[in-house]
């Protein structure tokens, strides 16, 4: 997603219950790297042009849970 001069990578998990945990906890390291690793791959493909406009990157996680939605910023 981009707002303005921010990019943001957003990881979306859902559970019908919290019985085996949120879908925020379901985002481990491992995840968070592949992540990372996609975003750079995206960013590296940018024009010159759109990449200096960026100036800010930050990684997102919406956990919905039972229907509850949770938006966590900066997650990681």
């Amino acid at each position: 997603m981009r707002h303005g001069r921010t990019v943001a990578f957003c990881e979306v998990k859902t559970r019908t219950d919290d019985r085996f945990g949120t879908g925020a906890e379901a985002v481990l390291v491992p995840k968070q790297r592949r992540i990372r690793r996609l975003a750079s791959r995206w960013l590296s493909e940018l024009t010159p042009a759109t990449g200096r406009d960026l100036v800010e990157l930050r990684f997102d996680v919406v956990s919905i849970t039972a229907g509850q939605v949770e938006v966590i910023e900066d997650a990681f």
